[in-house]
């Protein structure tokens, strides 16, 4: 075991006092972030409907990324991205930055602004969380459709969200396989009269033939500046909208605003993980799920981290690949599922013991239960 130093060494003390002055509390937390306005009022409560820091103007992605351009920060790793086949790619955050507003003046150059939807329909790659960040950054509204889902479940959340603009890419990767995102894209967009643009981003070198209304996205940064003022948001502004999975129903679009939203997850991501400036944190979800908007794209960024996230399965190319990432690029702190802990149980102790796992400092899970024998496994190996 390893001595760990906490960010609430007296967690009972600082979990009264947000209980017992929650404005207070709530108002220290949302002070280490930048505001173009401080807010009116840290909440208003009127059941069911609260709002947080009304009155105040905020950009999260300005707090992602301008924040720290300077600052020591500006030539840290922001992004570390890995595919299946071994590629990797590093983004600093000057480099993101320069990318996010070549994609944010690629959009208004197509008419995207403040309130607008934007679909994003991507593999987990770079090119997603960009997509992201750039709507963001200009006060379009993002709608994430996980990469896995089908012809009408992208159908029918473009409908709904009545988006202007859908970004999706040729091809996803899983075990191997290509996962062919564009055919799906094409079948969904017909029918879908909000749409202007459909945004391709094509990672096949023999690329197929775009037309209609479809726009490269390479083309779209190259010919666009790295300059792009970020939109000064309302505190109560919406973000994204992320609908559920539709299993219990007709899929629900679930809304979250610039400011309660990156206060709430900072200050999570800070404490509950206690990342510290040259840690490397890794998120095995996707940014198609809550999970990955949050600790993959806009926590971790906002709090200046370094993360990694990869394409593709954690038992393929071969059953001890997790193990070799945590070495190759020493990750302090993971957050994965238990399905995912109990696949590397199958396979024993003996992957885990060639690699050297020192540099972990914790594994932690969430999204369904435990179980004490997997729980005590990741313990011991």
């Amino acid at each position: 075991m390893y001595q760990v130093r906490l960010r609430l060494p007296t967690f009972d003390a600082v979990y009264a006092r947000s209980v017992a002055d929650p404005e207070g509390f709530w108002a220290e937390a949302a002070d280490e972030l930048h505001w173009f306005r401080r807010w009116d009022e840290v909440f208003q409560w009127d059941y069911p409907n609260f709002r947080w820091f009304v009155g105040g103007q905020t950009n999260i992605v300005y707090n992602a990324l301008d924040r720290h351009l300077t600052t020591e920060r500006r030539n840290k790793a922001a992004l570390i991205w890995l595919g299946e086949d071994g590629t990797e790619q590093v983004y600093t955050y000057a480099r993101l930055a320069q990318q996010v507003n070549r994609l944010a003046n690629g959009l208004k150059s197509l008419g995207v602004g403040k309130g607008d939807r934007v679909v994003i329909y991507m593999p987990l790659t770079p090119e997603g969380a960009i997509s992201m960040l750039a709507c963001a950054r200009i006060g379009a509204i993002h709608s994430v459709v996980y990469a896995g889902f089908s012809v009408g479940s992208l159908h029918d959340r473009i409908e709904d969200a009545e988006a202007k603009v859908l970004i999706t890419g040729d091809y996803g990767y899983r075990r191997g396989n290509r996962v062919d995102l564009k055919g799906i894209a094409d079948e969904a967009v017909v029918g879908c009269q909000s749409l202007t643009n459909v945004i391709v981003w094509r990672r096949e070198i023999a690329r197929e033939e775009l037309g209609g209304m479809e726009v490269d996205f390479e083309e779209l940064l190259a010919n666009s500046s790295i300059d792009c003022p970020a939109e000064v948001m309302d505190s109560e502004d919406p973000l994204y909208i992320l609908y559920t999975s539709g299993t219990t129903g007709k899929p629900k679009g679930v809304v979250h605003v610039h400011g309660g939203y990156m206060v709430g997850t900072h200050y999570h991501f800070k404490n509950f993980w206690d990342v510290k400036d040259n840690d490397v944190f890794w998120c095995m979800s996707d940014i198609g799920w809550v999970v990955g908007h949050s600790y993959i794209v806009y926590a971790p960024l906002v709090a200046g981290a370094t993360t990694v996230f990869r394409e593709g399965a954690p038992d393929y190319p071969h059953n001890a690949v997790f193990y070799e990432i945590i070495e190759k690029y020493g990750v302090n702190v993971i957050f994965t599922a238990p399905t995912a802990v109990r696949m590397l149980m199958r396979y024993g102790e003996e992957p885990a013991s060639r690699y050297n796992l020192r540099s972990l400092r914790f594994l932690t899970c969430a999204g369904e239960p435990l179980n004490p024998e997997a729980l005590r496994w990741a313990y011991e190996h």
